[in-house]
């Protein structure tokens, strides 16, 4: 009996104590001052937004005259695909023919006098341009201006009345996990709402030299190109852009800001404006970084100046790593592009560089930036770490058509050896071994016979028209 009291007693204890335990957690998260004061809460719906912002959505509509070789009478004309030559030969001369490709995309009105933005594969080579209000009055547009770097392009109609623009936000401020919510024109579907979270920031897919992509995983498609993706304000925060299309769920948007920062030159010039420093860069890799002894690969490398561009001026070096520029950190070579590219030509600016360790600030000024077999046998060869070169002859210059005069070359590369690890390949020149200039056979076998003792290895390589760094671990077999 008083084993069965004891029992009851703990179990009502147990129960009254969870009970305290649950109505305490209840109040502190559905309490709104228990909540971070940031948090952004999911909206119950997005019908008053969508509402409002509806009108502001376009729907684009291209035609775009394409050539084609004919085909028997009665069909589509298509494509053929391989080598047209030998196609040429085999079925002899075909009379082209011209049929209209139609496309539809998305744009949004950012001014009540007609201007729209999109991306500028949705207009790029469009002979006729038609855009769409929610109103159902159609208009034809003209392009005012066009950046295929950053796939935007502003267009324009002449509307009888004042057009409902939107609001143009901040991106930089949008954190992953932020709702967003998209409107366009999928597959056609006329205003197709759709809403998700934004995935990430930052993300680079290739794309173009300025990649600096909001991923989401609003629903996006075929159609929504050149569409806003809004934030809870009632904002643009992005224009979709690209989706990967083997994936669900996985779309990508422009930056509204990276807009914000070039629409001035598209409106005013049709074209857009952007700074030069004149180097070639690449990636710091863990073993070029414990070669330069720097302690972390923040920053760009720098593996060519341009002579008399502003890097040579201001007396940047092949081999600086370059880590700020205007105030600016540079963690990569993707953000010094889209930095660099943002300053004003003719803007004086301080250049913060890391070279032998050693920390340097260089003022420079910005420029604008312009849009640009089997080796010859004879001279001696010689193998180091799996890799055979030999010295740039002026025979050899002249029948390779090369511009270097002097130094050594990549003739042969050994299966799995530690020069194939390092990515060289036949026919590249070697400028620099360990920062070591390289004139000569002489000069390679006495700075490979020093390097060849450290751990690693580090070659500047002019490969086509581009120089860069490689690293080789000589203890790599």
């Amino acid at each position: 009996m008083q084993n069965q009291h004891l029992k009851r007693k703990t179990f009502s204890l147990f129960f009254g104590g969870s009970l305290l335990v649950l109505a305490f957690w209840i109040a502190f998260v559905a309490s709104p001052q228990a909540a971070p004061a940031k948090m952004q809460a999911a909206p119950a719906s997005f019908a008053d937004l969508v509402e409002k912002l509806g009108p502001s959505v376009v729907n684009i509509n291209t035609t775009q005259t394409v050539k084609s070789g004919g085909g028997p009478s009665g069909q589509m004309p298509f494509r053929f695909f391989g080598n047209d030559e030998f196609f040429q030969r085999f079925f002899g001369d075909m009379p082209e023919r011209e049929f209209k490709q139609r496309s539809l995309g998305s744009g949004f009105i950012i001014s009540k006098d007609g201007d729209i933005l999109t991306n500028n594969h949705v207009v790029a080579k469009a002979d006729k341009i038609r855009v769409k209000l929610t109103s159902g009055k159609e208009y034809d547009a003209e392009v005012k201006g066009r950046d295929p770097n950053t796939d935007l392009a502003l267009i324009r109609i002449k509307a009888t009345e004042d057009l409902p623009a939107v609001s143009l936000g901040d991106s930089d401020k949008l954190r992953v996990g932020d709702w967003v919510f998209a409107i366009g024109n999928p597959f056609g579907l006329e205003h197709t709402v759709t809403a998700g979270i934004v995935s990430a920031k930052g993300r680079v897919i290739g794309s173009g030299p300025y990649d600096n992509f909001i991923q989401t995983d609003t629903s996006i498609n075929p159609g929504n190109s050149g569409g806003p993706l809004f934030n809870l304000a009632g904002e643009v925060v992005g224009i979709n852009t690209a989706i990967v299309a083997q994936a669900q769920g996985i779309g990508f948007a422009v930056p509204v800001n990276m807009a914000k920062s070039i629409l001035g030159d598209l409106k005013n010039k049709g074209s857009v404006t952007r700074g030069w420093l004149g180097v070639s860069i690449q990636e710091i890799t863990p073993d070029m970084a414990e070669n330069l002894k720097i302690k972390d690969r923040k920053g760009a490398l720098v593996g060519q100046v341009f002579e008399g561009d502003p890097a040579d001026k201001a007396g940047i070096k092949t081999g600086d790593v370059i880590i700020a520029i205007d105030g600016q950190s540079i963690s990569s070579t993707n953000e010094l592009l889209r930095v660099v590219a943002a300053l004003p030509v003719g803007k004086k600016v301080e250049v913060k560089v890391l070279r032998n360790g050693e920390e340097k600030s260089l003022p420079l000024v910005i420029a604008e930036r312009k849009e640009s077999q089997s080796l010859a046998k004879g001279s001696p060869t010689r193998e180091f770490l799996g890799m055979t070169v030999q010295e740039i002859t002026p025979d050899m210059a002249r029948h390779l058509g090369l511009a270097q005069k002097a130094g050594v070359i990549v003739t042969d590369i050994r299966r799995e050896s530690p020069a194939e690890e390092g990515g060289l390949r036949p026919q590249d020149i070697i400028l620099q071994v360990n920062r070591a200039k390289i004139a000569a056979m002489k000069d390679f076998i006495e700075a490979m016979a020093r390097a060849e003792k450290g751990e690693t290895v580090m070659l500047l390589i002019k490969r086509e028209e581009q120089t860069r760094f490689l690293t080789i671990r000589p203890d790599k077999k």
